[in-house]
């Protein structure tokens, strides 16, 4: 593993820049990339969140960028200017637009809402009746090809993201998988091995083992990024994203050339 492509930073809801860079050349990284989250959505939900959340990117990128060009001065490694994008297939105009205009080194894209809800929210879905819980399973697997079929992003983030959720966890079902790794397989956008939650309560990396399994089995590649937000989180999410390559004999791709 070169590169992790997926760090956060104090422009969305990780820490300071030049502690991520820190950590990533202390591991014995190649690349780091700086991918805060963004929201372009028009949904007044969705800017409501982002306000309250203080993801502000849309409006700050400028301001990071110059950052992460001072950054870029006192390591010895490349320092991407990237963005994580939440996705909703209903505003890939003016995500297309945004990205075109901001041009950044590379684009994640994120499905992070169901029903107006962050995925993450146990307490929403857990009271939900289970064949509820199963359609937007299935609602969340066809972002998720619509997401592949944009190829709007160069990434695509943590692919089985509500698997964090215990509400959604064993939902999903090989033809969820097939039917994503079809789209993958057409698309220019990479799948990340994540490892957002593999070293807490989750257990797993993003995808879990039968959808990775699915995904190669389509020939599709993989990327890589730990999602951390902590400096204290890099080398760990490293090791364990390594480990899982080294025992599939998986060489991850280079989303940017040379790393």
């Amino acid at each position: 593993m070169n590169a992790d492509y997926h760090t956060h930073s104090t422009y969305s809801d990780g820490s300071f820049i030049w502690s991520m860079c820190r950590a990533a050349e202390e591991v014995g990284l190649d690349a780091v990339g700086i991918a805060d989250h963004c929201n372009v959505s028009a949904d007044d939900r969705q800017s409501n969140r982002k306000k309250a959340m203080g993801f502000n990117l849309d409006l700050t990128y400028e301001r990071r960028r110059e950052g992460i060009e001072t950054v870029r001065e006192n390591f010895d490694l490349r320092v991407f200017d990237a963005v994580e994008m939440d996705y909703e297939p209903d505003d890939e105009d003016v995500v297309r637009e945004f990205l075109d205009e901001a041009g950044f080194d590379y684009a994640i894209g994120s499905v992070h809402v169901l029903d107006g809800v962050n995925v993450h929210v146990e307490s929403y879905f857990a009271r939900k009746p289970v064949e509820e819980r199963r359609e937007l399973v299935d609602r969340y697997f066809e972002k998720l090809v619509a997401l592949a079929d944009s190829e709007l992003f160069e990434i695509a983030a943590h692919p089985d993201l509500l698997q964090r959720n215990p509400a959604f966890r064993g939902l999903a079902t090989d033809e969820h998988y097939h039917r994503a790794a079809e789209a993958f397989a057409d698309s220019r956008t990479v799948p990340e091995v994540n490892a957002g939650r593999a070293l807490s309560e989750y257990g797993e990396l993003h995808p879990n083992g039968a959808f990775l399994d699915t995904l190669l089995d389509h020939g599709v590649g993989v990327t890589t990024g730990t999602d951390s937000h902590d400096p204290e989180e890099v080398g760990p999410r490293v090791e364990r994203i390594e480990a899982e390559l080294a025992e599939r004999g998986i060489e991850p791709i280079a989303v940017v050339d040379g790393v």
